[in-house]
């Protein structure tokens, strides 16, 4: 989901001619610039809820301890 108000052109076909709508986005869209920060904080929640720690010195970092079991998820 979006954090911010994002609005795009309607796509040619879906318009009548001469009039100038546009249409506001509720989730992250293919090439907005915010789909990579959107997409990680889903992934990186996701992670978390299965139990994954996400490293305080790189964020890109997630381990899992369980047991003998020890992962690593680089991103």
């Amino acid at each position: 989901n979006l954090q911010e108000e994002v609005y795009m052109q309607i796509p040619q076909g879906y318009t009548k001619q001469g009039e100038n709508q546009v249409c506001q986005l509720h989730k992250s869209l293919y090439r907005l610039k915010q789909s990579p920060r959107n997409w990680f904080h889903k992934l990186s929640t996701s992670l978390e809820e299965y139990g994954f720690v996400q490293s305080k010195n790189d964020h890109s970092l997630f381990t899992y301890k369980q047991g003998t079991t020890f992962l690593i998820v680089l991103i």
